[in-house]
C-alpha cells in the first residue's frame, strides 16, 4: 500500500473514532451543550486541526510522495482552506439558529440533529470535493465558473444579511410530506415514531432534512473557495472535514453572542468575492498562499474590531 493511500485510511479511521467517541461516549444521553463545554470541544477540534497542519509541515514528503507542494506549501495550503471554511462554517451557525428557533427545538435534543447533520455533510462535501477537482482537472475552464460562482455568492450574501427562514417552500421538505405522513409533535429525540400503528417521522427528521438541504448549498459555495487555494483532493477533504467536525460545538459557543458580530457577516463575503477574484486571475497571476492566508486573516480581524467598535442599535 502506497504511503498516500495509507493517510486517507488512517485519516477517515481517526474521523469515524472521533465521531463514535463523540456520541457513543461524551452524548451518550440526551443534555443540554452549556458554553464550557462547547468551548472545551471546540478547542479540542482546532488543537486537532494543529496537530494535523503540523504533521503535514513535517511530513508532507512522506504523505504524498511526488506532491508539487513542498511542505511548507502544503502546510500553508491547508491552513488557509482550513481559515476559510472555518469563516464560512460561521454562516451555518447563523442557519442552524434560525432552524431551531423556527422549528423550537428543545435544547435537549439540539446536539443529536446536528450530530447526523454533520454526518451526512461530511459525506456530501466528500463527493463535492472530488466532482470539484475532478471537474478543475478535466476542463481547466471551470476554473472560472467557480470564481464568477464564489463572486456572485459574495455579493448577493452582503446584499441579503436579513433573509429569513422558510423551510416550508423547501422542494426536499414538500416532497417528503407528500409521501410520508409527519407528526407536529415532539417525541423524545427520535426522528420517527409509531401513532396508532402507523410509522410517522418526527419535526426532529424534518429539522435533520433541512440542515442537510442547506448544507449543499453552503458546500456549492464553499468548495469552490478551497479549491482556489488549492486543488489537491487530500489538502481539502482534510482541511474540510476538519472544520465542519468543529462546527457543532462552534454553534453552541457562539450561538448565544452572534448578534455582537455583525460585520462578519460582510467580511464572509468579502472572503468569497476575494477567493473569487483569485481563481479568476489563476492563469494571469498566481496570488502565493502566504499572501492569501493574510488577506484572509486581516479580513476576519477588521470585521470583528468593527463589531467591536460599532455595536448594533438597539431597537426602540
Amino acid at each position: 500500500m502506497d504511503h498516500q493511500s495509507l493517510m486517507w485510511i488512517l485519516f477517515n479511521g481517526f474521523v469515524l473514532a472521533m465521531l463514535a467517541l463523540d456520541l457513543g461516549v461524551f452524548h451518550k444521553k440526551a443534555h443540554e451543550v452549556k458554553m464550557k463545554e462547547a468551548l472545551t470541544w471546540s478547542a479540542v477540534w482546532i488543537i486537532c486541526a494543529l496537530i494535523f497542519n503540523t504533521l503535514i509541515y513535517y511530513y508532507w514528503d512522506w504523505m504524498s510522495p511526488g506532491s508539487e507542494y513542498t511542505n511548507k506549501d502544503a502546510a500553508l495550503a491547508f491552513l488557509t482552506g482550513y481559515l476559510i471554511e472555518k469563516s464560512l462554517s460561521v454562516d451555518n451557525v447563523f442557519v442552524f439558529l434560525m432552524v431551531f428557533t423556527y422549528f423550537q427545538v428543545p435544547s435537549l435534543y439540539q446536539h443529536k440533529v446536528l450530530f447526523w447533520g454533520i454526518l451526512g455533510a461530511l459525506v456530501m462535501r466528500a463527493i463535492f470535493i472530488f466532482a470539484g477537482v475532478s471537474l478543475i482537472t478535466t476542463f481547466h475552464w471551470m476554473i472560472y465558473v467557480f470564481g464568477a460562482l464564489l463572486i456572485f455568492t459574495g455579493v448577493n450574501m452582503a446584499l441579503q444579511k436579513d433573509k429569513k427562514l422558510e423551510p416550508e417552500k423547501n422542494p426536499v421538505i414538500r416532497l417528503f410530506k407528500k409521501w410520508f405522513p409527519v407528526t407536529n409533535d415532539y417525541h423524545g429525540d427520535h426522528f420517527f415514531a409509531k401513532i396508532d400503528g402507523r410509522k410517522v417521522a418526527t419535526p426532529m427528521f424534518i429539522v435533520l432534512l433541512v440542515i442537510e438541504t442547506t448544507d449543499v448549498i453552503f458546500a456549492v459555495d464553499s468548495i469552490p473557495a478551497i479549491l482556489a487555494i488549492t486543488n489537491n483532493s487530500f489538502i481539502v477533504y482534510t482541511s474540510n472535514v476538519f472544520a465542519i467536525l468543529g462546527l457543532r460545538a462552534l454553534y453552541f459557543a457562539l450561538a448565544g453572542i452572534m448578534g455582537l458580530f455583525h460585520y462578519l457577516h460582510y467580511g464572509l463575503s468579502v472572503i468569497l468575492v476575494f477567493v473569487g477574484l483569485k481563481m479568476m486571475a489563476v492563469d494571469f497571476y498566481k496570488i502565493p498562499v502566504e499572501y492569501s492566508l493574510m488577506v484572509v486573516l486581516s479580513i476576519l480581524v477588521v470585521s470583528v474590531v468593527l463589531s467591536k467598535l460599532f455595536p448594533p442599535k438597539k431597537a426602540a
